[in-house]
C-alpha cells in the first residue's frame, strides 16, 4: 500500500505542476485586499457643514457665502461649524430679526449637509458619514470582520464537502456581491460588504489548505509565505486603483469586475489528490496524479499507482482537549492572546492609513510594501532566533512603535508614518510567526481543533478594531495607547511558551510530557513531518 506523500515525491513536490497552481491560487489573494482595505479610500475626510434649506428659502437676495454666515456659527479656527447651525427663526420673524441674527441659538443639522470641495461621490457625501454618523465608517469595518469569521464557519467544513468546488462558488459569490455593493442604501452596503466577506474568507481557506495538499513538506512553507507576499501586493494595488479611480461606485467596480476574468478557473482549477482519496474517489485522484506527473515531466512507477488507497482521516480532539491538559491549556490561552493581538495591531495600523499625516494613498503603498520583506524576513528570523523569541520580539516591537507615535507632535508626519511603517513590519511578521509556531505547538490530534479556536479570536480582534478606532473620539491617543500596550503584554506572554525549533511534531497529548523530560533529546523535526501548515487558517 501507498501512501499521497510517497507519491507526491516521485512525481514533484515543487514543480511545473505545483507553480502553474500556485500561480492560480495567488491570484485571488492578489485580489482580496482591494475588499479588505479599499473603504478607507471611500470614506475620506472632507469639508462640510449643515445643509440650511430656510435661509435659501427667504428671498433675501444674499451671497452664498452671506447665507452660510446667518445659517452656521464658527468653530474657535473661524471656519463653519461642521455639525452645528442656528436655530431657523420663527415662521413670523422679520427681514429685520434676521439679518441682525438675533436667532443665534444652535442645534445639530438636520436637513443633511453640504460639501463645498465639490469632491467625487464617496460613501462619506452621498451618505452623510459625518457628526452623529460617522461612527459608521468604523462599524461597517467591523462588519466586514464580522463576515470572515461567517465565512470561516461556514466554508471551513464545506470545503471539506465539495473541494475545489468551494473555491469556485466562493469567487462567484464575491463577483456578483461586489459588483452590487456599488448600487444599495448604505445599509444595505453593509449587508453586501457582510456577505463579500464572508465569500471571501472561504476561498481563502480553502486557497492555504489546497497549496498545503499539492506542495511538499521542503516547499510548503515557502509557499504558503508566497501567497501572503501576494496578498501585500494586493495592498499597493489598492492604493494605484484608489487614486485613479475616485468615485467609490466606479472603484468598487473596477476592483469587483475581475474576479469575473477568472471564470476559467472551472477548467484549471485542479483538485486535490488528498482530499480525492479521503472521499474514496481513488480512480479521480490518479488521473490527477498522471496529470501532475506528466506535467512535471516526471516518470510515474505504475505499481506504486496501483497501491495508492485512500486516506484515512486521523482522530480529532475536541475543544475540552485544550484545556484538560496543563500545558495545553497553558499555550492554548496564550496563543488566544497572540492571534487576538496579531490582528488588533496589523488591522488598527492598516485601518488608520489616512491619519498618519502623510499622504494616503502613498502611505498605504508603503504599509502594503513594507509587508513582502517582513513576511520573508520572519522565516529567516524564526530559524536564526527560533519561534519563541521571534515571537515575543515583533509583538513587542510592534506596540512599543504604537506608543511611540502617542508622544510625536501632529506637525511631524513623517516620523509618525515611519513608525508605522516599523509597526506594520513587526504586526506582519508577527502574523506569519504565529502560523508557523502555533502549528508546532499543538499536538497533530488536537492540532485542527487548536488552529481552529485562534483562529477565531484573530476574527474577533478585527472585528473590535474598528471599535477600538471610534474611542480616539474621546481622546485621540486612546486606540494607540491600547494597540501599543496589549501586544506588549502578549510579547511577554509569549516567553512562557516552549521553543520547537528542530524538534519533533507531538502527536499526542502524552507526547507533550516527554518533551518536558529532562532526559529527552532534541532531535531534528523528520521530512515527513516538516511544516504542518496544511491545518492553518488564512490571514484576511
Amino acid at each position: 500500500m501507498a501512501q499521497f506523500g510517497q507519491v507526491l515525491a516521485e512525481i514533484g513536490d515543487f514543480g511545473r505542476f505545483q507553480i502553474q497552481l500556485l500561480i492560480l491560487l495567488c491570484v485571488p489573494r492578489f485580489l482580496f485586499p482591494f475588499f479588505m482595505f479599499s473603504q478607507v479610500f471611500m470614506v475620506l475626510d472632507e469639508a462640510h457643514h449643515c445643509s440650511v434649506a430656510w435661509v435659501q428659502n427667504h428671498t433675501l437676495n444674499l451671497s452664498a457665502a452671506e447665507q452660510l454666515a446667518l445659517s452656521v456659527p464658527l468653530d474657535v479656527a473661524g471656519q463653519p461649524e461642521s455639525c452645528l447651525m442656528f436655530r431657523p427663526p420663527p415662521d413670523n420673524a422679520s427681514l429685520e430679526d434676521i439679518l441682525s441674527r438675533r436667532f443665534n441659538e444652535t442645534q445639530p443639522c438636520e436637513t443633511g449637509w453640504d460639501y463645498p470641495e465639490d469632491r467625487p461621490p464617496s460613501l462619506l457625501n452621498e451618505f452623510n458619514l459625518v457628526c452623529d454618523r460617522k461612527h459608521l465608517k468604523q462599524t461597517s469595518q467591523s462588519v466586514f470582520m464580522a463576515g470572515l469569521l461567517t465565512g470561516a464557519v461556514i466554508f471551513g467544513p464545506l470545503s471539506d464537502r465539495i473541494g475545489r468546488a468551494c473555491i469556485l462558488l466562493q469567487l462567484l459569490l464575491m463577483a456578483i456581491v461586489g459588483l452590487a455593493t456599488a448600487l444599495p442604501s448604505f445599509e444595505l452596503y453593509m449587508v453586501l460588504r457582510f456577505a463579500l466577506a464572508t465569500a471571501g474568507a472561504g476561498c481563502t481557506l480553502r486557497t492555504i489548505t489546497l497549496v498545503s495538499e499539492w506542495v511538499g513538506p521542503s516547499w510548503r512553507t515557502p509557499a504558503i509565505a508566497l501567497t501572503q507576499v501576494t496578498f501585500a501586493f494586493g495592498q499597493m494595488m489598492v492604493a494605484g486603483l484608489a487614486y485613479g479611480v475616485q468615485n467609490w461606485r466606479l472603484l468598487q467596480i473596477a476592483g469587483s469586475a475581475p474576479i469575473l476574468l477568472l471564470s476559467f478557473y472551472f477548467w484549471l482549477l485542479p483538485e486535490s489528490a488528498r482530499w480525492l482519496l479521503i472521499q474514496g474517489k481513488v480512480e479521480k485522484a490518479k488521473q490527477l496524479i498522471r496529470k501532475a506527473a506528466l506535467v512535471n515531466r516526471r516518470e510515474l512507477s505504475a505499481e506504486l499507482l496501483s497501491q495508492l488507497v485512500p486516506e484515512e482521516k486521523g482522530p480529532l480532539g475536541n475543544a475540552l482537549d485544550l484545556f484538560k491538559h496543563p500545558h495545553l491549556q497553558r499555550v492554548t490561552l496564550i496563543l488566544i492572546c497572540v492571534w487576538f493581538v496579531d490582528s488588533l495591531v496589523y488591522y488598527g495600523l492598516s485601518f488608520q492609513v489616512g491619519d498618519f499625516g502623510l499622504d494616503i494613498y502613498l502611505t498605504q503603498l508603503i504599509l502594503g510594501a513594507v509587508e513582502v520583506p517582513a513576511r520573508l524576513f520572519s522565516i529567516f528570523m524564526i530559524e536564526r532566533l527560533g519561534r519563541k523569541w521571534s515571537q515575543s520580539g515583533t509583538l513587542i516591537v510592534g506596540g512599543v512603535m504604537c506608543i511611540t507615535t502617542i508622544f510625536i507632535p501632529s506637525d511631524q508626519p513623517v516620523v509618525v508614518t515611519v513608525l508605522a511603517v516599523v509597526g506594520k513590519f513587526a504586526a506582519a511578521a508577527s502574523f506569519t510567526i504565529s502560523y508557523v509556531y502555533t502549528a508546532e505547538l499543538f499536538p497533530t490530534i488536537i492540532r485542527q481543533m487548536g488552529m481552529g479556536l485562534v483562529s477565531i479570536f484573530l476574527r474577533i480582534g478585527g472585528i473590535l478594531t474598528p471599535l477600538v478606532l471610534l474611542l480616539g473620539d474621546y481622546h485621540a491617543a486612546l486606540p494607540m495607547l491600547i494597540f501599543g500596550n496589549i501586544p506588549i503584554v502578549a510579547g511577554v506572554l509569549c516567553v512562557l511558551l516552549p521553543e520547537t525549533h528542530g524538534q519533533n511534531l507531538q502527536d499526542t497529548i502524552q507526547d507533550l510530557d516527554q518533551r518536558s523530560h529532562p532526559g529527552s533529546l532534541d532531535t531534528e523535526t523528520p521530512e515527513k513531518e516538516k511544516s504542518p501548515q496544511e491545518n492553518l487558517p488564512a490571514q484576511g
